[in-house]
Protein backbone atom coordinates (compact mmCIF):
# COMPACT_ATOMS: atom_id res chain seq x y z
CA UNK A 1 0.00 0.00 0.00
CA UNK A 2 2.90 2.36 0.77
CA UNK A 3 4.38 1.70 -2.68
CA UNK A 4 1.01 2.50 -4.29
CA UNK A 5 0.79 5.77 -2.34
CA UNK A 6 4.35 6.73 -3.28
CA UNK A 7 3.70 5.92 -6.93
CA UNK A 8 0.44 7.84 -6.90
CA UNK A 9 2.08 10.79 -5.16
CA UNK A 10 4.96 10.71 -7.69
CA UNK A 11 2.55 10.63 -10.63
CA UNK A 12 0.58 13.55 -9.20
CA UNK A 13 3.74 15.59 -8.65
CA UNK A 14 5.00 14.92 -12.18
CA UNK A 15 1.57 15.76 -13.62
CA UNK A 16 1.42 18.99 -11.58
CA UNK A 17 4.89 20.00 -12.70
CA UNK A 18 3.96 19.30 -16.31
CA UNK A 19 0.74 21.32 -16.07
CA UNK A 20 2.51 24.22 -14.40
CA UNK A 21 5.26 24.24 -17.04
CA UNK A 22 2.66 24.15 -19.82
CA UNK A 23 0.86 27.08 -18.29
CA UNK A 24 3.33 29.64 -19.67
CA UNK A 25 0.89 30.54 -22.48
CA UNK A 26 -1.40 32.11 -19.88
CA UNK A 27 1.19 34.81 -19.26
CA UNK A 28 0.14 36.46 -22.53
CA UNK A 29 -2.34 39.16 -21.56
CA UNK A 30 -5.83 38.93 -22.99
CA UNK A 31 -6.57 41.53 -25.62
CA UNK A 32 -8.08 44.68 -24.08
CA UNK A 33 -11.85 44.94 -24.13
CA UNK A 34 -12.92 47.71 -26.46
CA UNK A 35 -14.61 50.55 -24.59
CA UNK A 36 -18.21 51.26 -25.53
CA UNK A 37 -19.02 54.13 -27.88
CA UNK A 38 -20.53 55.96 -24.91
CA UNK A 39 -17.29 55.63 -22.94
CA UNK A 40 -15.22 56.79 -25.93
CA UNK A 41 -17.46 59.86 -26.22
CA UNK A 42 -16.68 60.81 -22.62
CA UNK A 43 -18.57 58.22 -20.59
CA UNK A 44 -19.99 58.89 -17.16
CA UNK A 45 -17.52 61.63 -16.23
CA UNK A 46 -19.58 64.57 -15.01
CA UNK A 47 -19.01 67.91 -16.77
CA UNK A 48 -20.72 71.29 -16.72
CA UNK A 49 -23.81 71.36 -18.95
CA UNK A 50 -23.33 74.30 -21.34
CA UNK A 51 -27.09 74.47 -22.01
CA UNK A 52 -28.20 74.43 -18.35
CA UNK A 53 -26.24 76.78 -16.09
CA UNK A 54 -25.19 75.25 -12.81
CA UNK A 55 -26.07 71.70 -13.85
CA UNK A 56 -23.82 68.75 -14.58
CA UNK A 57 -24.17 66.15 -17.34
CA UNK A 58 -22.35 62.95 -18.25
CA UNK A 59 -19.73 63.72 -20.90
CA UNK A 60 -20.94 60.84 -23.11
CA UNK A 61 -24.52 62.09 -23.00
CA UNK A 62 -23.40 65.65 -23.75
CA UNK A 63 -21.46 64.39 -26.78
CA UNK A 64 -24.54 62.61 -28.11
CA UNK A 65 -26.78 65.62 -27.42
CA UNK A 66 -24.41 67.86 -29.37
CA UNK A 67 -24.42 65.51 -32.36
CA UNK A 68 -28.22 65.08 -32.20
CA UNK A 69 -28.82 68.84 -31.99
CA UNK A 70 -26.39 69.48 -34.84
CA UNK A 71 -28.12 66.79 -36.93
CA UNK A 72 -31.53 68.38 -36.31
CA UNK A 73 -30.06 71.78 -37.21
CA UNK A 74 -28.65 70.49 -40.50
CA UNK A 75 -31.96 68.84 -41.43
CA UNK A 76 -33.96 72.01 -40.64
CA UNK A 77 -31.48 74.22 -42.53
CA UNK A 78 -31.80 72.04 -45.64
CA UNK A 79 -35.60 72.04 -45.38
CA UNK A 80 -35.70 75.82 -44.99
CA UNK A 81 -33.36 76.37 -47.93
CA UNK A 82 -35.21 73.88 -50.13
CA UNK A 83 -32.06 71.79 -50.64
CA UNK A 84 -32.44 68.87 -53.03
CA UNK A 85 -33.28 65.60 -51.33
CA UNK A 86 -34.06 67.23 -47.99
CA UNK A 87 -36.10 65.30 -45.43
CA UNK A 88 -39.00 67.77 -45.13
CA UNK A 89 -41.63 65.10 -45.82
CA UNK A 90 -40.41 63.12 -42.81
CA UNK A 91 -40.25 66.03 -40.39
CA UNK A 92 -43.25 68.00 -41.70
CA UNK A 93 -45.46 67.37 -38.63
CA UNK A 94 -42.76 68.57 -36.24
CA UNK A 95 -41.81 71.52 -38.43
CA UNK A 96 -45.48 72.51 -38.81
CA UNK A 97 -45.71 73.10 -35.07
CA UNK A 98 -45.26 76.75 -34.21
CA UNK A 99 -43.79 78.96 -31.54
CA UNK A 100 -43.03 77.50 -28.13
CA UNK A 101 -44.80 74.26 -29.05
CA UNK A 102 -42.32 73.66 -31.86
CA UNK A 103 -39.35 74.54 -29.66
CA UNK A 104 -40.59 72.27 -26.87
CA UNK A 105 -41.29 69.37 -29.21
CA UNK A 106 -37.95 69.70 -31.01
CA UNK A 107 -36.29 69.67 -27.56
CA UNK A 108 -38.29 66.51 -26.74
CA UNK A 109 -37.15 64.95 -30.04
CA UNK A 110 -33.55 65.81 -29.15
CA UNK A 111 -33.91 64.32 -25.66
CA UNK A 112 -35.54 61.19 -27.04
CA UNK A 113 -32.80 60.64 -29.64
CA UNK A 114 -30.10 61.38 -27.05
CA UNK A 115 -31.71 58.84 -24.70
CA UNK A 116 -31.89 56.26 -27.48
CA UNK A 117 -28.28 56.58 -28.61
CA UNK A 118 -26.85 56.92 -25.10
CA UNK A 119 -28.73 53.84 -23.87
CA UNK A 120 -27.87 51.72 -26.91
CA UNK A 121 -24.17 52.53 -27.00
CA UNK A 122 -23.20 51.86 -23.40
CA UNK A 123 -24.74 54.58 -21.22
CA UNK A 124 -25.72 52.61 -18.14
CA UNK A 125 -26.93 55.22 -15.68
CA UNK A 126 -30.64 55.90 -15.20
CA UNK A 127 -30.40 59.20 -17.08
CA UNK A 128 -29.79 57.21 -20.28
CA UNK A 129 -32.98 55.16 -20.22
CA UNK A 130 -34.90 55.00 -23.49
CA UNK A 131 -38.65 54.54 -23.15
CA UNK A 132 -39.82 55.63 -26.58
CA UNK A 133 -41.35 53.63 -29.41
CA UNK A 134 -39.45 50.81 -31.07
CA UNK A 135 -37.82 51.76 -34.37
CA UNK A 136 -40.52 50.25 -36.59
CA UNK A 137 -43.36 52.05 -34.78
CA UNK A 138 -41.44 55.32 -34.39
CA UNK A 139 -40.91 55.54 -38.16
CA UNK A 140 -44.40 54.47 -39.26
CA UNK A 141 -46.74 57.46 -39.76
CA UNK A 142 -49.73 55.18 -39.13
CA UNK A 143 -48.45 54.64 -35.57
CA UNK A 144 -46.50 57.86 -34.92
CA UNK A 145 -48.35 61.00 -36.00
CA UNK A 146 -45.12 63.01 -35.70
CA UNK A 147 -43.57 61.04 -38.60
CA UNK A 148 -44.54 62.55 -41.92
CA UNK A 149 -43.82 59.65 -44.26
CA UNK A 150 -42.05 56.31 -44.42
CA UNK A 151 -38.35 56.30 -45.23
CA UNK A 152 -36.65 54.85 -48.29
CA UNK A 153 -33.04 53.66 -48.40
CA UNK A 154 -32.08 56.96 -50.04
CA UNK A 155 -33.79 58.92 -47.24
CA UNK A 156 -31.95 56.91 -44.61
CA UNK A 157 -28.62 57.35 -46.37
CA UNK A 158 -29.29 61.11 -46.44
CA UNK A 159 -30.02 60.98 -42.68
CA UNK A 160 -26.75 59.12 -42.06
CA UNK A 161 -24.98 61.88 -43.98
CA UNK A 162 -26.47 64.49 -41.66
CA UNK A 163 -25.35 62.49 -38.61
CA UNK A 164 -21.87 62.07 -40.10
CA UNK A 165 -21.54 65.80 -40.77
CA UNK A 166 -22.82 66.57 -37.25
CA UNK A 167 -20.35 64.09 -35.74
CA UNK A 168 -17.50 65.72 -37.69
CA UNK A 169 -18.60 69.17 -36.52
CA UNK A 170 -18.48 67.91 -32.94
CA UNK A 171 -15.01 66.40 -33.01
CA UNK A 172 -15.57 62.85 -34.32
CA UNK A 173 -13.38 62.64 -37.41
CA UNK A 174 -14.52 60.46 -40.32
CA UNK A 175 -11.31 58.45 -40.50
CA UNK A 176 -11.52 57.09 -36.93
CA UNK A 177 -12.63 53.81 -35.43
CA UNK A 178 -15.16 55.72 -33.31
CA UNK A 179 -16.79 57.20 -36.40
CA UNK A 180 -16.90 53.76 -38.06
CA UNK A 181 -18.53 52.30 -34.94
CA UNK A 182 -21.17 55.05 -34.89
CA UNK A 183 -21.95 54.36 -38.55
CA UNK A 184 -22.25 50.64 -37.73
CA UNK A 185 -24.88 51.48 -35.09
CA UNK A 186 -26.78 53.58 -37.63
CA UNK A 187 -26.57 50.80 -40.21
CA UNK A 188 -27.96 48.31 -37.68
CA UNK A 189 -31.09 50.49 -37.57
CA UNK A 190 -31.60 50.69 -41.34
CA UNK A 191 -33.85 47.62 -41.65
CA UNK A 192 -36.46 48.62 -39.04
CA UNK A 193 -36.47 52.28 -40.11
CA UNK A 194 -36.61 51.88 -43.92
CA UNK A 195 -40.22 50.92 -44.64
CA UNK A 196 -40.74 51.77 -48.31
Amino acid sequence: MKNFSKITLSVLLVASATLVSCNNDDDTPAPPVKASIYERLGGTKMVADPDNSGQMIEAGRLSFRKVVNSTIGLIVADVQSGAAGNLQAHFAPVLAETGTTQSTNIAKLSDNLTDFFSFNTGGTNAVNTYSGLNMVAAHDPAVNARMGTKASNADYTKFEGYVGAAANANGVASNTELYTDVVAVLESLRTPIVQK
